[in-house]
């Protein structure tokens, strides 16, 4: 493919090296956008969204010695673990009362609990999110510019079919077939992307 990124495992080789900042640098390409767009779905503020991050990639590149792959647990799963328990930290962190027992306990647990499968689910999402912008990239970089505008036009920006093909110059079967060109090369990019992710 062309312009695609690394394989999963040939970065996670990479980045093994402390050294490595080419691999580094990837990972974080990769990644941050991810984890900053959760936390501030989640109410950080953009100074602890970039604080998490630095979270993360410390977390990451303190265990990913031991990371190993296997059908069973593949990167991303991790990465959101290891994202969803900063998140959760972060969210979770502060002044609370240290009673044990009691409702206050019972509802922090509770509390805290809720947060956890939240952000495993908000993970996923910008998970995906992310496959689908970095996708786009891919495409956007690979066919001519006005057919890239046409579908933007069209699917992105809802404007009918007839608006884009006057404004545009086009007849409308070149609009339709503009849409439908970028759509199937999204879907072969996004399930390129997602199998270098297994």
């Amino acid at each position: 493919m062309t312009n695609s990124p690394e394989t999963r495992d040939s970065l996670l080789l990479q980045i093994r090296d402390p050294d490595n900042r080419v691999a580094w640098d990837r990972f974080t390409q990769i990644y941050r956008p991810i984890v900053y767009r959760l936390a501030r779905r989640r109410g950080l503020q953009e100074a602890d969204a970039y604080d998490l991050w630095r979270s993360v990639l410390l977390s990451v590149s303190r265990s990913i010695q031991d990371w190993q792959r296997n059908p069973d647990s593949r990167f991303y799963h991790w990465l959101r673990r290891v994202a969803g328990n900063a998140i959760l930290n972060a969210l979770t962190r502060g002044p609370r009362d240290p009673a044990v027992g009691g409702s206050d306990f019972l509802n922090a647990v509770h509390e805290v609990a809720q947060h956890d499968e939240d952000a495993e689910r908000d993970i996923e999402r910008e998970y995906q999110r992310q496959i689908y912008r970095r996708a786009a990239e891919v495409v956007r970089q690979s066919i001519q510019e006005d057919t890239w505008r046409a579908f933007e036009r069209k699917v992105v920006d809802g404007e009918s079919t007839e608006s884009v093909a006057t404004d545009m110059g086009k007849s409308i079967g070149n609009v339709h077939a503009a849409r439908s060109r970028v759509m199937r090369r999204l879907q072969v990019v996004v399930a390129e992307l997602l199998e270098t992710e297994r």
